[in-house]
């Protein structure tokens, strides 16, 4: 079988969990038998056979962002249409078009991997300005025209669903995010604790470390606030850049302003770390903490939550979106409560509510380090035995084969 995937992200230019999903899920349908990849992607990918990248086309450079995403889409659904390929898969709306027009110009199947939701993302009209009307237009006909659909999560698939009503749910296939655990695992190496030291920090303290980009749906704010219930003996790690916008960059630089304030002098170091690390450092901070973070108000599903268990450590998330399908409540971690305004931007009814809620599950993580520590180890087992990107390699080729055998979905 021939496939095309299409991405806004690949390496090296990933910037989120839908980057880290289309490189592992490449890399593990290429070491299928009889299975062939080629991707494209925008930008300058890594130089690999099987793999081309596009650059904006001239003429569109300084254009709104959005039509130069659709400019790139039309070459790739160009290239698809002349490849030679059985079926096209399109990852977020970046590329969704591009998968859309290939697939009816070349005559074979378009198949979705959801990520997110443009409808379920209202804030980024203070990012794309008009271009998020082009953009929800964009992954509405992709949606409503493709052959399958692969949800990140039975939580996703709901949402999916619901925010597009016309799609036929017989088309929408549920196969999880994975982590490559040999990749990602613990490390306590002389030379990962210096790394920790070298940025101010103690290995041996109380740590708690948040890892996302700027963004509404990653809950960043909520999260500051909540952070001032915590003893100013713990440490604070925020792997934390990309702002969406100059507003909610100002707002967070703020609230980390205030957090330093109320802990006062001679407190444990709140450590903001901008830009995005290796994943060598990135385990390397992970493994010398206490918990990890999820404050997001919208998650499909969390791949940075199954980065983080599959270092061994316990997660306080919110219960929202496919968060409750990677992190079990009292078993990998502490699942804090939300009720949700039904408006698409997953702000909580009662945001003083949600804050005193998620300082509450974090101060109870960080008070038991041994039952953290029993949380992490069982968070780290479920990550090996449940996530592997063989399986889900696996599983993604049953949905090409029910797709173009016109199959219904095993859910």
């Amino acid at each position: 079988m021939r496939v095309d995937i299409l991405s806004r992200e690949y390496p090296p230019n990933v910037y989120g969990g839908a980057g880290v999903h289309v490189a592992e899920l490449t890399r593990a349908l290429r070491a299928l038998p009889g299975t062939e990849v080629r991707v494209r992607a925008f930008d300058d990918p890594v130089a690999e056979e099987g793999t081309t990248g596009y650059a904006v086309p001239a003429g569109l450079e300084e254009a709104n962002a959005a039509l130069r995403t659709l400019g790139v889409d039309l070459l790739m659904a160009r290239d698809v249409a002349d490849g030679g390929a059985d079926l096209v898969h399109s990852h977020t709306w970046y590329a969704n078009l591009g998968g859309h027009l290939g697939g009816l110009l070349a005559g074979i199947p378009h198949v979705i991997s959801a990520h997110s939701l443009e409808p379920l993302r209202p804030w980024k009209a203070e990012q794309l300005g008009g271009g998020y009307a082009v953009s929800s237009m964009a992954e509405k006909v992709a949606y409503e025209g493709a052959a399958g659909i692969i949800a990140v999560s039975a939580g996703m698939r709901s949402d999916i669903l619901r925010s597009y009503p016309g799609v036929d749910p017989a088309r929408v296939h549920v196969v999880h995010n994975g982590i490559d655990s040999a990749r990602w695992e613990r490390d306590t190496s002389p030379a990962a604790a210096e790394f920790v030291r070298s940025q101010g920090l103690d290995p041996e303290a109380r740590t708690a470390v948040f890892l996302g980009r700027i963004t509404r749906q990653k809950g960043l704010p909520y999260l500051l606030r909540a952070l001032r219930s915590v003893d100013d003996d713990v440490q604070v790690v925020l792997l934390a850049g990309a702002p969406d916008t100059p507003e909610i960059e100002r707002e967070v630089i703020g609230l980390v302003d205030e957090l330093r304030a109320d802990r006062g002098e001679g407190a444990a170091p709140v450590v903001w770390i901008g830009e995005m690390l290796p994943r060598d450092k990135v385990i390397a901070v992970l493994s010398h903490a206490t918990v990890f973070l999820c404050p997001s108000v919208y998650e499909p599903l969390g791949i940075v939550n199954l980065e983080a268990m599959a270092c061994g450590l316990p997660v306080v998330a919110t219960a929202t979106g496919g968060i409750p399908e990677v992190v079990v409540d009292g078993e990998t971690g502490w699942l804090v409560p939300i009720e949700q305004v039904d408006d698409g931007t997953g702000t909580p009814v009662d945001e003083d509510r949600f804050v005193a809620d998620l300082g509450a599950a974090v101060v109870a993580a960080l008070a038991d380090p041994e039952e953290a520590r029993r949380r992490g180890e069982a968070g780290r087992r479920r990550a090996v035995e449940s996530f592997s990107w063989s399986t889900i390699a696996e599983r993604t080729l049953e949905v090409y084969s029910a797709v173009l055998e016109g199959r219904p979905p095993r859910l």
